[in-house]
């Protein structure tokens, strides 16, 4: 019965149809990630891409396995054997590209300098090759350049075998006149009046065009959160005095705190930041953060600040992206955990508006920094906002073909905005007229 079937079996169809469209699509895509520049539109639909590469996989070797217990029908009886032999190896090399293209794009993911992790759709995790990441850099880099190198080859073989089956589907639908193409669209007569070849005609050029009109969704950063640690956080951090940004309205005077007073940071507190990646801020905020706090702005000179930033805790709203920034190329979160600012100078440069004078240790790097900030202190309720501006490569926080400032802007502004409560007052120490109590 297998061998009298004149067409493909509804499973086969189906299959072949959904390849054929991903093929197309994820062609265009191609195009587009090679001509756009390095930024989020761009790393989106590289994501994607990697997505519809693995649906491609599974769902070639869906089809190999059904074809292995389903045999195709056969080729009419009138087919030159010429024909006969280079459908068979027009067919042998798609099933190469619609399988080798995966893997060598797989191998290339897996060997990257930056451990991006596949999640397909964004949604499903999908793992690295096994042993691929773990490899020393050498070879990692070998194994990633063979990848790209198998990559491209394959990618020219697929244009050359698309051009080829276009042809003899149009040959055997319009010149040689017979029932090829219903084989795959059953119902199909042969003839160029056939709704089926130009339903597919037209679903071609859709799909094309889907391609090139697709737009992703960046994902915005997550909602800020205070910090989930005992003591939270109060200020950012920069690596230069700039002036602050300018308030709704002009802070309330502070109250009067001889002594310096313990304060804890409430919920609703945020320490963020925004890069520019390609011309296109990118909004995060870092989500785990402690701070020791000792502040009176009637003793600045005795007032001390600690903050400790868990830099792994990074997050942009996009979880392929956040789980990069921990890599060497950027925190080095292996080797440096924390950045840590640390102030013991304090000044007011206005009524309520005062500079936080400290040091800066990031990724190892500890360099003197200022911070500029607005305060108003309402009983035992202060609120506080401010933010400054530092650059990245001056941490090295940026390797390899990131440390370029061509796609990610060496300035990084960070900001923060918090209210803390009142705790106990700092043990005084003895000043010029004024006795110790």
């Amino acid at each position: 019965m297998a061998k009298s079937r004149t067409r493909y079996t509804t499973v086969a169809i189906v299959i072949h149809w959904l390849i054929a469209a991903a093929i197309l699509f994820q062609i265009i895509l191609g195009w587009r990630m090679g001509d756009g520049p390095k930024g989020p539109a761009t790393y989106a639909l590289f994501q994607l891409h990697k997505s519809i590469g693995i649906t491609i996989l599974l769902l070639s070797l869906l089809r190999l396995g059904w074809r292995l217990v389903n045999p195709v029908p056969l080729a009419p009886d009138d087919q030159p054997g010429w024909e006969r032999i280079a459908a068979k190896l027009v067919h042998v090399g798609f099933y190469g590209i619609m399988i080798g293209l995966p893997l060598t794009g797989w191998i290339m993911v897996s060997a990257s300098r930056v451990p991006i992790p596949t999640l397909l759709y964004g949604t499903i995790p999908w793992p690295h090759l096994p042993l691929l990441p773990q490899l020393a850099a050498g070879a990692k880099q070998t194994w990633r350049e063979a990848g790209e190198a198998g990559h491209q080859a394959l990618v020219w073989l697929a244009y050359v075998l698309l051009a080829l089956h276009l042809a003899a589907v149009a040959k055997h639908q319009l010149l040689d006149r017979d029932a090829v193409f219903g084989r795959m669209a059953p119902g199909a007569r042969p003839g160029w009046k056939e709704p089926r070849a130009w339903l597919a005609a037209v679903a071609l050029v859709a799909v094309i065009a889907a391609g090139y009109l697709y737009r992703p969704a960046l994902k915005a950063a997550p909602p800020a959160e205070v910090a989930r640690v005992p003591l939270p956080a109060a200020a950012p951090i920069g690596i230069a005095a700039a002036p602050a940004e300018p308030a709704a309205q002009a802070p309330a005077p502070v109250s009067d705190l001889e002594d310096p007073v313990a304060w804890t940071v409430q919920k609703g507190s945020s320490l963020a930041f925004t890069a520019t990646w390609s011309g296109s801020a990118i909004e995060g905020q870092f989500k785990t953060w402690t701070a020791d706090i000792l502040f009176s702005p009637q003793a600045l000179d005795r007032s001390k600040l600690t903050v400790t930033v868990d830099v792994g805790s990074a997050a942009t709203g996009d979880d392929q992206r956040d789980q990069s920034l921990p890599s060497g190329d950027f925190f080095d979160t292996a080797e440096h955990p924390k950045a840590i600012f640390t102030a013991s100078k304090f000044r007011k440069t206005g009524e309520g508006r005062f500079v936080a004078d400290g040091t800066l240790d990031l990724r190892g790097v500890k360099k003197p920094l200022s911070l500029p900030f607005s305060l108003k202190i309402d009983g035992d309720t202060a609120s506080a906002r401010g933010a400054t501006t530092l650059d990245r490569t001056t941490f090295g926080v940026g390797q390899g073909e990131w440390a370029s400032t061509d796609a990610i802007a060496a300035k990084v502004k960070v900001s923060f905005s918090l209210t803390a409560r009142r705790g106990s007052t700092a043990p005084s120490t003895p000043r010029p007229g004024r006795p110790i109590p």
